[in-house]
């Protein structure tokens, strides 16, 4: 049986290279309380002056979904016909598009920007963490879904409701990392969807991901161990990796500097790791109240069977694909079928989303693969999208200028 400090050790070698383990943040300040992290989305959108709207939708399988609007800029009262929908990663939620604040925060530049902002929040987060019978303390049954669901179901659903509320027939999609997975799936198991894109936008693409160097999936899809070990460590149906396991990746992976061990005791950054020069400190209380947000187990796991695979594909359920499935295999997600227009924008130092497989993406997108955009910074990161200090000069600038030709 590997123990904890064995599996740490695990990650380590077989992605060391990735690690920032020999750089360090500067003028580390003390991590002090900060009161943003424990206001809610429509408080912190209020407190800074935007005008904020919660609306609760109910999935057909009876998932309640929570989703954040920003229907116009500080200095409007005007509701622009221009929809925007944004969806959240991994581990997260629409706490991520407004936490860096007003002039980093992407749901606030596009809403100063005259869009209607609309901001998704997925299954099992903690701001959709309810559904009408079952209880996700109590019941395991509730956790059954990985970002397939997401993707078939929760994103539809939410976009159903954005166009219903608005008037609108079509919108943008922003996604990032799992957003633009889920992103996929809609599109190509329910292509009707297309039509009600006017254009999406990927930032940290993720469909292959056999090329990943994050240390962590590395263990998940790797993992020879006994399963009950592997879910003592990660949790049995949410994800919530234990205290002792994620302080042994911090002293094994990370610096010895305070913020460094401190980002890498937090699930989503051990996951997917940080830029020191792109991380701006002084929000990380805000941050670290927000995030993680809730995951399931299989969301992760479905991850880790696209490690292994090299495919982009459905859940792999081993024995039960035959009855699941009508086959031996998970079937392939048809990217053939997506039609709207797409651009992606990726970056070197991504430990989820590596240039080669973002590549394989748009050949295999065909015609809907309108751009790809590598990011000018070497360095930045899986996370930078959305907190990087640089965010809305390397990402957001492009993002909205290709809007406007939508």
């Amino acid at each position: 049986m590997l123990s904890i400090k064995l599996v740490a050790i695990f990650a380590f070698l077989v992605c060391s290279s990735a690690l920032p383990h020999e750089r360090t943040l500067q003028n580390n300040p003390v991590l002090t309380a900060d009161e943003d992290a424990d206001l809610t989305v429509p408080e912190l959108i209020t407190k800074y002056g935007y005008p904020v709207e919660e609306h609760q939708v109910t999935t057909s399988d009876g998932y309640i979904l929570t989703i954040h609007r920003i229907p116009h800029g500080k200095d409007s009262t005007t509701v622009s016909d221009k929809v925007v929908f944004l969806q959240h990663g991994l581990l997260s939620s629409s706490a991520d598009w407004i936490i860096t604040g007003t002039t980093h925060g992407l749901g606030y530049i596009l809403a100063d920007e005259g869009y209607d902002v609309w901001m998704g929040n997925a299954r099992g987060n903690h701001m959709s963490r309810n559904h009408t019978t079952l209880d996700p303390d109590n019941d395991s049954e509730f956790w059954q879904f990985s970002w397939h669901e997401i993707g078939a179901i929760d994103v539809p659903t939410m976009i159903d409701h954005v166009l219903e509320v608005t008037g609108q027939t079509s919108l943008y999609h922003i996604g990032h990392s799992q957003g633009t997975t889920s992103f996929y799936v809609m599109t190509s198991i329910h292509p009707e969807y297309n039509a009600k894109i006017k254009a999406h936008f990927s930032l940290a693409p993720i469909a292959y991901m056999n090329h990943m160097t994050s240390p962590l999936m590395h263990i998940l899809a790797f993992w020879s161990g006994p399963l009950d070990v592997l879910a003592k460590l990660i949790g049995i149906n949410e994800f919530l990796p234990n205290n002792e396991f994620m302080a042994m990746v911090g002293d094994v992976l990370c610096a010895d500097d305070d913020i460094t061990q401190f980002l890498c005791t937090n699930a989503l950054f051990a996951i997917c790791g940080f830029s020191p020069d792109e991380m701006n400190a002084t929000i990380l209380p805000v941050l670290t109240g927000h995030t993680p947000a809730g995951s399931s187990v299989n969301q992760v796991m479905h991850y880790a069977q696209e490690i292994n695979s090299g495919a982009f594909r459905q859940f792999d359920y081993g024995l039960a694909n035959l009855d699941k499935y009508g086959s031996l295999t998970p079937p392939p997600y048809q990217l053939d079928l997506i039609t709207a227009p797409i651009y992606l924008l990726y970056s070197h130092n991504d430990w989820m989303s590596a240039e080669v497989d973002v590549v394989k993406l748009c050949e295999n997108l065909g015609d809907a693969c309108q751009a790809k955009f590598l990011i000018a910074d070497g360095e930045f990161n899986h996370l930078d999208y959305l907190f990087g200090i640089r965010a809305p000069e390397l990402v957001y600038n492009k993002v909205i200028s290709l809007m406007a030709r939508h």
